[in-house]
């Protein structure tokens, strides 16, 4: 069974300009509200390492950057443990609308055998994460 998070927001800013600042993962701490701390090469096949918050607790997961295609999109899968416990496919998708505005779409699909049981308990904070990580992009990309 699968289940999915997805956001978006309209950012006036070019796709350039949205790509190198989702993907510049040491400048995570100076505007990310989600992901407070990102390590790594942004460079499809190496895994990251991402401190995460949620509420007031911190997690730190090393997911594989499964996709990266240069000024559209950047995507990682992670595993809680073991794979196929409860895995996720996290994706930041930016869609030009012109040259100085995008659509950036924030989502993750969730799969795995606590994926149900995982998801009831986190939906909404996380969902709530997401956006909060949309705004500070869009604050971050328009000035």
């Amino acid at each position: 069974m699968k289940h999915q998070i997805r956001t978006e927001i309209i950012i006036n800013a070019s796709s350039e300009r949205v790509f190198n600042i989702i993907t510049d993962l040491d400048k995570f701490e100076e505007w990310n509200p989600f992901i407070i701390k990102s390590q790594g090469t942004v460079k499809k096949g190496n895994r990251i390492k991402n401190t995460m918050k949620n509420g007031d607790k911190l997690f730190v997961f090393k997911p594989r950057l499964v996709d990266v295609q240069e000024n559209r999109s950047f995507e990682w899968l992670g595993s809680l443990f073991i794979k196929g416990l409860f895995d996720g496919h996290h994706y930041f998708h930016i869609e030009k609308i012109t040259d100085h505005q995008v659509k950036f779409v924030q989502g993750e699909n969730f799969n795995g055998i606590l994926a149900s049981f995982i998801l009831k308990k986190i939906r909404d904070t996380t969902r709530n994460n997401f956006i909060a990580l949309n705004q500070a992009l869009k604050i971050r990309a328009e000035h």
